[in-house]
């Protein structure tokens, strides 16, 4: 009899911190749906990563409510994913507390994010926030996950995953899958609209980020304003980041390759390609956004959903946790 091969597992997670941006949909939630068919995937909301900057306690739960409509909106299925809420599997605060303590203070003031983000929120530069890649260590690891998408900015932090893991396992025996990244080509990372070498980020203020819930007038509007360049021809080259963007973007939501958009638009302004981008961007939106509102008014599945959630996933987490403490020498009164 032929052994059953192990379907590979991938572990995920967007933080509730806001209505998710264009970038978030392309980069990751659109990408995700393809996956739930050929890997056991874990879908999480991250809002204990959320915390490292001061969030208004209503806020944060009507923002949970949002993105895991959105999660199902965008067409990740409960009965093919794992969909669940951070902060219900306790397994994830506690082997961060264990991957602490077998990851370097070096390491993690190398971070990049962490010392962007310490520049951005200087009032609030607490431990969370330089500890971060060791809980989104114990969020990958918990679940033995071999692939994990993540996009340019966050490489830094799976590596430091990784290298957790190989210490861990060297230091004891097999204990974690040291995880491999998941990168997609289109729509890795959509820039700002008003300064597009910069992500396109939940935090930016003003015009260069589009929500997924923004009415189709202020995408359109949002759009119109995008920063381009002194040139005037539509092709994706080095130098022209504000149209390499667009094109992007257009990419994502028509199908069509480069040089086809470059056909398409070939002779035509940069006015002209933008609004055709807005409109189809907009109208490529409009079912999602009917589909979140609808079930934003279904409290009772939404919770149905994140309950059942929570406890697959606790299972799968315990089970690594345990190992882990057993390993590690904790006292276990069952033996």
């Amino acid at each position: 009899m032929e052994q059953e091969i192990r379907r590979k597992t991938v572990l995920s997670g967007i933080q509730p911190s806001g209505v998710l941006t264009l970038g978030n949909y392309l980069g990751a939630l659109k990408n995700w749906v393809g996956l739930q068919e050929q890997y056991d995937c874990y879908y999480m909301l991250a809002d204990l990563h959320t915390i490292t900057v001061r969030q208004v306690p209503a806020e944060l739960r009507q923002n949970v409510l949002k993105t895991i409509s959105l999660y199902l909106a965008a067409g990740l299925d409960p009965d093919k994913c794992v969909l669940f809420l951070q902060s219900m599997v306790p397994a994830h605060s506690q082997l961060a507390w264990l991957l602490n303590c077998y990851t370097m203070v070096g390491e993690l003031s190398r971070m990049t994010q962490f010392k962007d983000k310490s520049a951005k929120h200087e009032d609030n530069i607490n431990a969370g926030l330089f500890t971060y890649p060791v809980l989104m260590a114990a969020d990958i690891l918990l679940y033995q996950a071999d692939l994990v998408p993540v996009g340019k900015d966050q490489l830094q932090h799976l590596e430091i995953a990784r290298d957790i893991a190989t210490r861990f396992n060297n230091a004891y025996s097999p204990t974690f899958v040291v995880p491999q990244a998941l990168t997609f080509p289109a729509g890795a990372k959509i820039m700002s609209l008003s300064a597009p070498t910069k992500k396109m980020s939940k935090s930016e203020d003003g015009d260069g980020t589009v929500f997924v819930l923004d009415p189709k007038d202020v995408i359109i509007r949002k759009f119109k304003r995008a920063v381009t360049d002194s040139q005037s021809d539509i092709r994706f080259a080095e130098g022209k980041d504000g149209i390499n963007n667009l094109i992007s973007i257009y990419s994502c939501f028509t199908g069509k390759t480069v040089p086809e958009i470059e056909a398409e638009f070939e002779g035509k302004g940069y006015g002209e390609f933008k609004i055709a981008v807005a409109e189809t961007v907009a109208d490529g939106l409009t079912p999602l956004q009917n589909r979140v509102s609808e079930f934003m008014k279904d409290r009772e599945y939404i919770n149905r959903i994140l309950t059942d959630g929570a406890e697959k996933a606790s299972y799968t987490a315990r089970k690594t946790l345990s190992k882990t403490m057993r390993k590690i020498g904790f006292y276990d009164t069952s033996k």
